[in-house]
């Protein structure tokens, strides 16, 4: 007998929240050996305004995020993927119909809150408040541009017909680019923070299935367009920052905020 798809997605969620964790919690930063071809397939460098703070993004670490994108993409076109995005959509909403729960609305922010609530609460992550805060928004605006854009290219139909909508989802991105935000901060003292992100971000994508507001391969798009988002804006930002604000002192806030049934990142800075 053949095993409902939920059952499937449920037996598979561990191992993917897993996947997405793959933690380089002994990260170095190495004078590049340009003989060495490895050098090539991985980019390193160290944060600038932290001298004590080193991290190392690989080229590779793109490579899961992408395939997830890329996935997304084929459901738009493709009769196998649509049909498994239909099969989900029976098993979540069709077969059981139930009420809407809007904790998705505010969970998608949930990993990036908590890194301000743990350096308030004296666990030192990676960055300052306003190298963490300029990384954050940075992210934000990639994640936020990525999905208008491919939403207005799409023009996907969500699967309540509410809107064109629906691919990719942009809280599923929210979420992990959050995630992917916490494990960024704190992979060097647990890897567990890096963990409990990746399952809010992943519960979010649930939810907005549960919601029968977006197809799974829109889903499974908006996490890939979160992590990658967060990565690049960690490897473009110390060019960002020894450009623009290397001699300025820079008082910045950054909040996320949901009115209206919209969500994004308010800003507030002041230069000195």
């Amino acid at each position: 007998m053949k095993k409902p798809i939920i059952s499937k997605l449920r037996r598979l969620l561990p191992a993917s929240i897993l996947l997405f964790t793959r933690f380089e919690t002994k990260a170095q930063y190495h004078a590049p050996d340009f003989s060495d071809s490895a050098y090539k397939q991985e980019l390193s460098f160290k944060i600038s305004g932290s001298p004590s703070v080193k991290n190392t993004i690989r080229a590779r670490s793109f490579f899961i995020p992408s395939m997830m994108l890329a996935y997304g993409i084929t459901t738009i076109k493709n009769n196998g993927a649509e049909s498994l995005n239909q099969e989900v959509k029976e098993e979540i909403w069709t077969a059981h119909p139930h009420s809407k729960r809007h904790i998705d609305n505010y969970l998608q922010f949930a990993p990036a809150v908590a890194v301000y609530g743990l350096n308030a609460a004296g666990i030192r992550g990676k960055h300052g408040l306003l190298d963490r805060s300029m990384i954050y928004l940075l992210s934000n605006v990639i994640t936020n541009v990525t999905v208008t854009t491919l939403k207005h290219t799409a023009h996907f139909q969500r699967p309540d017909g509410s809107a064109y909508s629906s691919f990719p989802s942009g809280h599923t991105a929210e979420a992990f680019a959050s995630a992917e935000f916490l494990r960024q901060e704190y992979k060097d003292v647990s890897p567990w923070y890096g963990i409990a992100g990746y399952a809010a971000a992943s519960a979010t994508g649930i939810l907005r299935m549960y919601n029968n507001r977006h197809w799974l391969g829109d889903v499974v798009a908006g996490a890939g367009i979160g992590m990658a988002s967060t990565k690049l804006a960690y490897l473009v930002y110390p060019a960002i920052k020894r450009k623009f604000f290397r001699n300025r002192d820079m008082n910045t806030f950054v909040a996320p905020y949901y009115q209206g049934g919209s969500a994004g990142v308010s800003v507030v800075y002041s230069f000195h």
